[in-house]
């Protein structure tokens, strides 16, 4: 099984939207990606909510993403998938900052 994780700072504003928004919007997208990509187990996104504000540019990241894939090829195919490539269309609009580690177990 392989583990990809991923942390995003998000811009106070981007998008016409303030970074609560956008943040939520990440998640809606990527949790409606459930059920719909091979090798994909499971997928877990959420908001920071251990900071005052989103978006504030602190040390900390205002949204997480938590996936489980089948083999590395799985994760490879996710990566290239239409639906998950227009999800990064969008992340690129709105993040300053992005960090992911993959990992097997």
């Amino acid at each position: 099984m392989i583990r990809h994780i991923v942390f995003w700072k998000l811009k106070a504003e981007a998008e016409g939207a303030t970074a609560k928004e956008n943040g939520q919007k990440m998640v809606d997208a990527f949790h409606a990606l459930e059920g719909k990509i091979p090798g994909l187990v499971s997928i877990e996104s959420g908001l920071n909510f251990g900071k005052a504000e989103l978006g504030n540019g602190d040390v900390e990241y205002d949204i997480a993403l938590d996936t489980t894939f089948r083999t590395k090829e799985a994760l490879d195919f996710y990566q290239g998938h239409p639906e998950h490539q227009a999800i990064v269309s969008f992340v690129k609009k709105v993040v300053t900052e992005r960090r992911a580690v993959d990992f097997e177990f």
